[in-house]
């Protein structure tokens, strides 16, 4: 294979199912590497220039800026799964159409943020019970974050449509370049400039301005997959409203599990900094354990989107098998490694000893549930290929909400006694590790049950 083979759509309707699936998720785990280093790096400068309270602020601003994001995980889902099923079909003016309504939504849903994100970061930061300490820091953070949002949004959808066409390499390489400008950013605003938050948040808006020029330059080169022009930038009501179909429920799956959060970051809260910034450092890690799960989850979307387009159900069943076995297995050797050296990783963010220590006994914890996410993602992954959204999004909202809030703050409860009159912090992690396991089985259940199988965007 040439250098410019990586970068052509992937057809992963031919070929030994696993090794479509690896190649196509390897460049794609890279990459989540990366998205993941964004706030990883972040979280270290600002921990080690500015301080613990600046660590605690980037971190206690991150349920909010979840919540408005909603508007692009919708988007973007509901881009993949029709993008996928298209391409595999051969569907040049129906790709291309709708590539062109996730360009006009995307940049619509931009603006409402931009306009409502400064208008409500402030009273939902109060409403968190946000220590004032680092208040001002979160609500800085966040407008500079909302106000730069149109180059965060175009590359996140536009890369999402370049690895429903099966190219995760070019998605790859424009985000490791927005990820090597993010950290030189940071080191420039934040240590030589004293610009502190605003200075993080300042070189993650400009890092990704860049993707999203790299993304739209490259899908303006492939003429000879899709077409895109003024025509097709024109929206019709029919690809829109499939793209509202698809993505509604991811989007309102995402904006249910980030008020879940915002209400267990209110609990969070209660503890004080200390435990604040634990959790920043704790989900900083997390994200890198958990990128084999998010990498073969949308590997999966895409495998299945264009072999259920091509009429290849059985490939689909073998793929998601041997696929997922792949991925509990390479989740189970970097959680051994996370163990190993969780104290020496934790140390990366911080100098405080007592920091350190809930930091990685916080880790320990949740360590036992991410094979079980790898389970969640890879069969979520295939049912939303298929184009069944809604069963994914029940069962998220199963566990964000009905399990995991309630349970979050009975275990809480339970712990208070007059040496602990806010309860035992640990709750919080157990009560996670509990809604992942039986988030796994759940959604085992249901993909077994088949009903997705029905769910196709394409006639087939």
């Amino acid at each position: 294979m040439s250098v410019r083979d990586l970068f052509k759509p992937v057809d992963m309707t031919e070929g030994d199912p696993v090794k479509k699936i690896v190649a196509f998720s390897i460049p794609m785990l890279i990459g989540n590497i990366a998205q993941q280093l964004y706030n990883t790096v972040d979280s270290i400068i600002v921990g080690r220039f500015v301080g613990d309270n600046a660590l605690a602020a980037v971190g206690g601003a991150g349920p909010i800026l979840n919540l408005m994001l909603v508007l692009f995980i919708g988007i973007s889902v509901g881009a993949s799964i029709m993008v996928s099923q298209y391409f595999g079909a051969r569907a040049r003016e129906e790709l291309s159409r709708t590539i062109g309504a996730c360009v006009v939504m995307t940049i619509v849903a931009s603006i409402m943020i931009m306009i409502v994100g400064p208008l409500i970061s402030g009273p939902l930061l109060r409403l968190l019970n946000t220590p004032e300490s680092i208040l001002g820091w979160c609500i800085q953070y966040l407008n500079i974050i909302f106000i730069g949002i149109l180059g965060g949004g175009l590359y996140n959808i536009l890369s999402g449509v370049l690895r429903g066409l099966g190219d995760s390499v070019s998605a790859l390489i424009y985000l490791l370049v927005a990820t090597v400008l993010n950290i030189i950013g940071d080191y420039v605003f934040v240590v030589y400039f004293s610009m502190g938050v605003a200075g993080v948040a300042l070189a993650t808006v400009l890092a990704q301005i860049v993707s999203a020029v790299l993304c739209v330059r490259k899908l303006m080169k492939m003429s000879d997959v899709f077409d895109m022009n003024r025509e097709m930038l024109r929206p019709q009501k029919k690809y829109v409203q499939q793209l509202i179909r698809l993505g509604l429920p991811s989007g309102v799956t995402q904006a249910i599990f980030s008020m879940s959060m915002i209400v267990v970051q209110s609990l969070t809260n209660s503890f004080g900094e200390l435990f604040i910034a634990a959790n920043v450092i704790v989900m900083r890690i997390d994200g890198f354990v958990m990128m084999p799960a998010f990498s073969f989850g949308s590997a999966m979307t895409t495998f299945a989107g264009q072999n259920i387009g091509a009429g290849k159900m059985e490939r689909v069943a073998e793929g998601t098998k041997r696929g997922t076995l792949v991925a509990m297995a390479t989740s189970a050797v970097l959680t051994v490694l996370i163990l190993l050296f969780g104290r020496h990783l934790m140390a990366i963010f911080t100098s405080t000893d007592a920091l350190i220590e809930v930091s990685y006994h916080n880790m320990q914890i949740l360590s036992a549930g991410y094979i079980a996410m790898e389970v969640t993602q890879c069969l979520s992954g295939v049912m939303r290929g298929a184009g069944d959204t809604v069963t994914p999004m029940w069962i998220s909202i199963l566990n964000s909400v009905i399990i995991r809030v309630p349970l979050a703050y009975i275990l809480v409860g339970l712990t208070r006694t007059p040496e602990l009159p806010q309860g035992n912090f640990y709750m919080m992690p157990t009560s996670l590790l509990i809604t992942w396991l039986i988030g796994a089985c759940i959604t085992f259940a249901m993909y077994k049950r088949g009903k997705w199988k029905e769910k196709a965007v394409i006639n087939i």
